[in-house]
């Protein structure tokens, strides 16, 4: 691949680079020959072409390091699972007012930012209401800026659909009512954010819903059925009540606490039937096309998980 050409101080700086999304970032970013200042709240081993700062989104003193000399800032960092409301808007609303105001301070001009589907339908989850406050504070900003929406996230590291490839073993994938998603591979989610990097005028103020390309998404029981066989198991996809699903996540919490993976708020984002992508939100093809096929990348994943121990 051809190296990204960066003017001079297009520093990237990172948020949220240790996360599975941010890994895939600084993967792609070396591949391109992008020099990276990343954000981290623990101690990370050398990486060449990182450059690690120690903080949080709270911690002006590190946004302030984190930003200085950069051109570029690629706001990945966010909180997908929370207790309550108060956990979501700490890292999901002020955390994105700090990076934002950092920016503005620091003279950084170009913002990209990492949303969610989940802000076209805010009143269904305190997720979703976050994501959507952060959302506009970044586009009330006289920031240049992008917003991307990715919908649901997979590949290797993921832990959020980590766990239905742990139900296929079982046989039996439980589903929401009904419905239909769209997917993206975390490779293809990280091509696209540093193709973002340079700016221009058919992607500034704009905001994209990026997918693996498969028009109309996935219905929900053929997506269980392509993870079983990634798996290499028949699956029995089984579509639940809403009301058996509320019950499951007071279980949930029950069992692993603040932990739980299956919440309350979760479980009304994922029992509404359309988590698809807009066709008119789609990146500009001539920046960005989808590579991995999902049917592929599923049994990449799942080969992954086995070689880590995870499985």
């Amino acid at each position: 691949m051809m190296a990204l050409r960066q003017r001079p101080g297009e520093l990237l700086a990172v948020t949220g680079a240790t996360g599975f999304v941010g890994q895939a970032v600084l993967e792609q970013a070396a591949r391109s020959g992008v020099e990276v200042r990343a954000l981290t709240r623990r101690e990370q081993p050398a990486r060449e072409g990182v450059e690690w700062v120690r903080g949080d989104l709270n911690d002006g003193p590190a946004l302030k390091r984190l930003l200085s000399g950069a051109g570029v800032v690629l706001h990945i960092a966010g909180v997908v699972n929370a207790p309550d409301m108060a956990g979501f808007h700490e890292g999901n609303v002020t955390g994105t007012l700090n990076v934002v105001n950092a920016a503005l301070a620091g003279g950084v001009e170009r913002f990209i930012h990492v949303s969610s589907l989940s802000v076209r339908e805010p009143q269904l989850s305190d997720y979703g209401t976050s994501k959507r406050k952060g959302e506009m504070i970044v586009k009330a900003s006289s920031l240049d800026w992008t917003v991307v929406r990715p919908p649901a996230i997979y590949g290797p590291r993921d832990t959020e659909m980590f766990e239905l490839f742990k139900l296929a073993k079982t046989g039996i994938i439980p589903l929401p009512p009904g419905g239909r998603a769209s997917v993206i591979h975390v490779s293809d989610l990280a091509r696209l954010l540093i193709a973002l990097i340079p700016g221009g005028e058919d992607v500034t103020s704009q905001t994209f819903e990026p997918d693996d390309g498969t028009p109309g998404g996935w219905d929900q029981v053929a997506l269980a059925r392509a993870i079983g066989m990634a798996m290499g198991r028949r699956v029995w996809p089984l579509p639940l009540p809403r009301w058996l699903l509320e019950w499951a996540a007071k279980l949930d919490r029950l069992i692993r606490g603040d932990k739980a993976k299956l919440t309350a708020d979760r479980v009304s984002y994922m029992s509404h039937p359309d988590w698809t992508v807009s066709e008119s939100a789609r990146p500009p093809a001539s920046l960005w096309e989808p590579q991995v096929e999902t049917a592929i990348g599923l049994h990449a994943t799942a080969a992954w998980y086995k070689e880590e121990g995870w499985l």
